[in-house]
């Protein structure tokens, strides 16, 4: 079923996992993992009402700009052998997707930087070629975070939290 998944669908595969893995190829290849963020750590993702293609996104990809650190070898045991993802160094959280995403959508990139000085999150990023930002932890002053981006009329937000699930099991809630 996993292998048929991939045909379908690049993101469909990882729904059939444990719900962590180290995705290669286009996402479809999966290998399981340890997860490296405990059930319970906090998550807001960001989601404004633009679209943005794929296919746009790849086509803006400037090559020269690709990250030059190995992801078997640098980025995977980086996360893995850190004490919590939330200690694993900023440079390490690399997508290669966003600064082409970011010339496609300039507001994608403006979000990001707002969301970068939000204390209480430790990590943002895009999420694949976009456009959702995830962030990981969760403001320290919530009701001013949700005056200014709750409030937006071209932005979504999203609470939610990490959770993973025991093989050969569904998720339960935490």
């Amino acid at each position: 079923m996993i292998e048929w998944s991939g045909a379908l669908g690049s993101d469909i595969t990882f729904f059939l996992s444990q719900g962590t893995a180290y995705c290669t190829g286009r996402g479809e290849i999966l290998t399981p993992i340890d997860p490296p963020l405990p059930t319970g750590t906090k998550v807001c993702i960001v989601k404004p009402d633009v679209g943005l293609s794929t296919p746009s996104v790849f086509k803006a990809l400037d090559y020269d700009e690709l990250s030059n650190m190995d992801p078997d070898d640098v980025l995977l045991p980086a996360f893995l052998d850190a004490e919590g993802v939330e200690n694993v160094s900023a440079e390490y959280y690399v997508n290669d997707l966003e600064p082409p995403a970011f010339r496609c959508v300039p507001r994608l990139g403006e979000l990001k930087e707002s969301l970068l000085k939000v204390s209480g999150f430790k990590h943002v990023m895009m999420s694949g070629s976009g456009t959702s930002i995830f962030c990981i932890g969760e403001p320290d002053d919530h009701e001013s975070f949700m005056k200014k981006f709750g409030e937006m009329d071209d932005v979504q937000v999203f609470f939610s939290e990490f959770i993973d699930r025991e093989k050969g099991e569904w998720f339960q809630k935490p």
